[in-house]
């Protein structure tokens, strides 16, 4: 194996959010509210399977054991599955990951499941019908959800749920998600709005702090749960009463960003060290057939010892995101 990828804070990378497209077919509020829009007149080219290969093959050379596939709607690529395939079967990838909006669940699964995912994590912003289709801009909750079931009938034992809460308009479910995942192997993440490029309003209306949800739970016997090598961001929280878990996610805390563990590549092969970063560098160059695995990891390891030791969303700088589809989340 090739060095540990590691940053100058010593912090370690075992996962990698690979992005394969930034088509999304729902309009969130938060994320797309005007719908995917193609940037000039070309259909922008998505890393093709050998380049995916080449790229998941290096993080995994360099310690990366967990890959989260996202988009976009990563289900939107006819390859998907294919796309799967690929990563699981990559020496020294352990968990191999996506997220999904869920339309296509119900239908696909399985064959998700056969090609070698192991984790799945669905957006559903709401348990209201209408409060969903409010939010998503798709009237798409039955399908959602029937897909959610599905995964649990063909062997997997725990589904993540990723909810963003917004003040005045899904908040007010917090009781009804906990009701939901009381008998449900469901981790729910509750997510943080996060102020992007393009969404300044949005979240000055609509931000609900993910410190006040935490009190809650704390006050109700939620208990918080140790993290694993390669786990995400979220503070997972379990109680004896709930089959569920409740993750929180919080990139306004204080030190979120001490326990960082993850890189991400985005659709069109950059590599991006911040999910707010101010730049995105090219490593598409070096994921062709002729291309050195060598100079690829070399080229990562030195970008690396120029990753900050933390966002500045604080300072209200979101960096380049315009919006969190256009990287993968």
């Amino acid at each position: 194996m090739a060095q540990q990828f590691e940053d100058k804070f010593n912090r370690k990378f075992y996962y990698l959010r690979l992005s394969v497209t930034d088509v999304c077919n729902f309009k969130c509020t938060y994320c797309l509210p005007d719908g995917y829009q193609p940037p000039g007149h070309k259909r922008p080219a998505f890393l093709t399977l050998p380049e995916i290969k080449r790229v998941v093959t290096a993080f995994a050379d360099c310690g990366t054991s967990k890959v989260r596939i996202t988009g976009g709607e990563p289900s939107l690529r006819k390859d998907f599955p294919q796309i799967i395939e690929t990563v699981a079967n990559t020496r020294g990838i352990t968990k191999v990951a996506t997220t999904t909006n869920g339309y296509r669940m119900t239908k696909q699964v399985d064959t998700w499941r056969q090609a070698g995912l192991t984790n799945i994590n669905v957006s559903v912003d709401s348990l209201d019908p209408r409060m969903f289709h409010q939010i998503t801009g798709e009237n798409k909750f039955t399908e959602v959800m029937s897909g959610i079931d599905r995964a649990f009938e063909i062997g997997y034992e725990q589904v993540k749920v990723n909810v963003v809460l917004m003040k005045d308009l899904n908040a007010k479910e917090l009781p009804a998600f906990l009701n939901w995942i009381k008998d449900r192997p469901i981790q729910l993440r509750f997510i943080e709005l996060m102020q992007t490029g393009e969404m300044d309003e949005l979240f000055n209306k609509h931000h609900v702090s993910g410190t006040d949800i935490r009190n809650q739970l704390i006050a109700n016997g939620w208990i918080l749960k140790a993290r694993s090598q390669n786990d995400g961001p979220a503070q997972v929280f379990v109680h004896a009463d709930y089959k569920g878990e409740i993750g929180l996610i919080m990139p306004y805390e204080k030190n979120f960003c001490e326990s960082c563990n993850r890189l991400r590549v985005s659709a069109m092969g950059k590599l991006h060290l911040c999910l707010f970063g101010d730049h995105g560098v090219e490593l598409r160059d070096l994921l062709q057939e002729d291309a050195q695995e060598s100079a690829l990891i070399e080229r990562i390891q030195a970008q690396l010892q120029t990753k900050s030791v933390s966002h500045f969303l604080h300072d209200g700088n979101s960096g380049m995101t315009p919006h969190l589809a256009s990287i993968g989340g």
